[in-house]
């Protein structure tokens, strides 16, 4: 496994490959995805919405562009409630998956992926989270007290936090992460919300992190990418 000093991680609401122009274009996302520069993506709105959930992004299309997709058990699904975990490179390997109910009235879930990766063992927690403030609070406590019955590793959060206050609330409700600075990412054509978020625990910390808004992300999706280069702590 080739050494990198950094890992580049990626979270994007993909909303079904639907753009602001109304059109699925998965192409246009796989555009966007390789303009990133990632190793790892966390998606949101990767499936579509009615059971059996099909995926949205269909899986070969990754496939052919070089990505792998983590089982999460959904089948002809690309995720879990429409959580994916995508990556590529030889540098990146699986140890294990999982998922995690989250409380609410609308149904919503987190998606788990333990990787073995070029700067160590690395767990990447991926969630949307709901609408109701109540209930997105409730959900972050509920991530929290479950990632406490994991084994210890180095862990990210990252997703879709639907989070518009710009007051600490995540951070006072899982004071064990450290939440990047928020960064603007919804709508797409002009930001003004930093709903999508990442998160660090222990051993972790980001030498640099931002926003993708290179063409077509303006359009592909109503939400930016957002992503963080990480390394271990020093």
């Amino acid at each position: 496994m080739k050494q990198n000093s950094t890992l580049r991680l990626a979270s994007y609401n993909i909303q079904k490959c639907v753009g602001l122009d109304l059109r699925r274009q998965p192409q246009r996302i796989l555009q966007v995805l390789e303009r990133t520069g990632a190793d790892i993506v966390v998606l949101q709105e990767a499936d579509k919405r009615l059971p059996p959930r099909p995926a949205a992004l269909p899986q070969f299309m990754l496939e052919e562009h070089g990505w792998q997709v983590a089982d999460l058990g959904g089948a002809g699904s690309l995720g879990w409630h429409g959580n994916a975990v995508i990556w590529r490179g030889d540098h990146i390997s699986v140890r294990d998956t999982g998922h995690h109910d989250l409380p609410g009235l609308e149904p919503r879930g987190a998606v788990r992926v333990e990787f073995e990766t070029s700067i160590g063992p690395l767990r990447v927690v991926g969630m949307h989270l709901g609408l109701m403030a109540r209930w997105r609070h409730m959900q972050v406590l509920h991530m929290r007290q479950d990632s406490h019955s994991l084994d210890k590793m180095p862990t990210v959060w990252a997703g879709d936090f639907n989070e518009w206050s710009r007051q600490p609330i995540l951070e006072h409700l899982a004071p064990d992460m450290r939440f990047l600075p928020p960064l603007p990412s919804f709508p797409a054509a002009q930001p003004l919300g930093a709903l999508d978020r990442i998160a660090l625990g222990y051993g972790l910390e980001a030498q640099a992190h931002g926003v993708h808004a290179e063409r077509p992300a303006h359009i592909a999706s109503d939400h930016l990418p957002i992503w963080a280069d990480l390394r271990p702590a020093s």
